[in-house]
């Protein structure tokens, strides 16, 4: 019986010995081991590098427009500048020559120059000259608001001389009326001489006069006016002013 017990224990032994064997080697063979190669699961640098270009090119699409992913810097903000800068540069640099620069203003005593000279055809007639001295064009309104001396009225205007448009003078231009005096025929009523004069210019609603005035010489022995003193419209033309 003692010998039979020591064969089953020597064979016991011997199959534990196997059992461990076996569970050492298929320890090594699933990947725990140095000899575990190409195993499922593994992943290659070529694998590895390809993913990560990926995932950079993901994070840069997501990065705002103008960071530079390689440096974390924030290029819009130079661009937006320079942008800026190229802009106002831009503006700076527009012509002078707007819409409000170039349309016309009012004509007044403070974009002219006046002259009042006396004609000799007709008679006792003056003509007054007055040139836009601005550097935009005025709208001559109306006629001349005239005033001799200390007068406390203004002359009458000739209806008949009005023209068709307004008078529109560009600068350097001239636009003219004339001042009927005195009566040709003598039959004017309190005459008188006068040594100095005032123009008023006429808004465009011709309503009153504005407050810059214009204050041409006289003749050294002034103007003999009576009450047949009369004006006319301003004109465009020289010729159209001197016919009334």
């Amino acid at each position: 019986m003692t010998g039979i017990r020591t064969s089953r224990t020597r064979l016991l032994t011997a199959a534990a010995t196997v059992a461990i064997a076996a569970l050492s080697l298929t320890a090594c063979d699933d990947g725990s081991g140095v000899k575990d190669e190409g195993a499922p699961g593994a992943s290659s640098p070529a694998a590895s590098s390809s993913t990560d270009a990926q995932d950079a090119s993901k994070d840069a699409s997501k990065a705002p427009t103008g960071h530079d992913a390689k440096t974390g810097s924030d290029t819009n903000s130079k661009d937006s500048g320079t942008t800026s800068k190229t802009s106002g540069g831009g503006a700076a640099k527009a012509p002078a020559g707007t819409a409000a620069a170039a349309k016309p203003v009012t004509c007044s005593g403070a974009n002219t120059r006046t002259v009042a000279a006396p004609l000799t055809r007709p008679i006792n007639h003056m003509l007054l000259t007055v040139t836009n001295t601005g550097g935009k064009s005025c709208y001559l309104y109306g006629y001349p608001v005239v005033r001799f001396g200390e007068a406390q009225s203004v002359p009458p205007v000739v209806e008949d001389s009005k023209p068709q448009a307004v008078v529109t003078l560009a600068p350097g231009e001239s636009g003219y009326a004339a001042v009927l005096l005195s009566a040709a025929d003598g039959s004017g009523k309190h005459g008188h001489t006068e040594k100095s004069l005032e123009v008023m210019f006429q808004p465009r609603s011709m309503s009153g006069s504005l407050p810059a005035t214009a204050h041409p010489a006289l003749p050294a022995d002034g103007a003999y006016i009576d009450d047949s003193l009369k004006v006319t419209y301003w004109q465009q033309d020289l010729d159209n002013a001197v016919q009334w």
